[in-house]
């Protein structure tokens, strides 16, 4: 930590296990559509790239060629949206340690930023929902930039928001996501081991250090 003057942080599976929610409000999509349901551990390895790449994975995981599934977005979009206000946060959960990994953060006197490709009129109700909304200066969501992570864009004006240059800021995730973008935005990156990295090994992820809480931060 020595040199960190901010800190930007994932939300789904670095916060929050969120994966309840994708269930319902995804499923009760695919049921609205017609299109076969899928199980949490189809929905662990799609999400990550925000809303529009689960739906989309979803949709195509269903047996749907390309052209088909770019058709039915649309329509898939606007009833996802509808069914995930209707739950976000009631089938999700905090996971341990990040109360205290948070506070101490902030007990640092560091300027705190959320940074999630989840839709911000999604994240926010999160948030709050969640008791953390209080510990971010600034939440950006994956509808906030032109591009998502993995590109590096979203952390760069996020670190702009900070007034902090991106050597000195460091990134918290869960996934290769989080890893990529760091790297490419040069922010030092720290990795929990517990959240949503597509089926892939967390370890193979860019990551200066692997802990398994956030309190670890502390």
């Amino acid at each position: 930590m020595q040199g960190i003057r901010a800190a930007i942080v994932d939300l789904d599976g670095t916060m929050v296990d969120t994966l309840g929610d994708f269930d319902v409000a995804l499923n009760d999509t695919l049921k609205d559509l017609g299109r076969p349901a899928v199980t949490r551990a189809d929905i662990e390895r799609m999400v990550g790239k925000g809303s529009a790449h689960l739906i989309r994975s979803a949709l195509l995981h269903g047996g749907l060629g390309a052209d088909e599934a770019a058709a039915l977005q649309p329509e898939a979009w606007t009833r996802y949206q509808a069914h995930y206000l209707a739950v976000n946060g009631q089938h999700s959960a905090v996971y341990p340690g990040v109360l205290e990994g948070l506070a101490a953060l902030r007990a640092r006197g560091l300027p705190l930023a959320c940074l999630t490709n989840k839709p911000l009129g999604f994240a926010r109700p999160l948030l709050l929902a969640k008791g953390l909304d209080g510990f971010f200066a600034h939440v950006f969501g994956g509808d906030s930039f032109a591009r998502t992570k993995p590109d590096p864009l979203p952390l760069i004006k996020t670190c702009e928001a900070l007034g902090t240059p991106p050597a000195q800021t460091l990134m918290v995730g869960d996934s290769q996501n989080d890893g990529i973008a760091a790297r490419a935005a040069g922010c030092p990156v720290v990795l929990v081991t517990y959240g949503y990295n597509h089926g892939d090994p967390i370890a193979q992820a860019p990551h200066d250090r692997l802990i398994g809480s956030l309190a670890e931060l502390a």
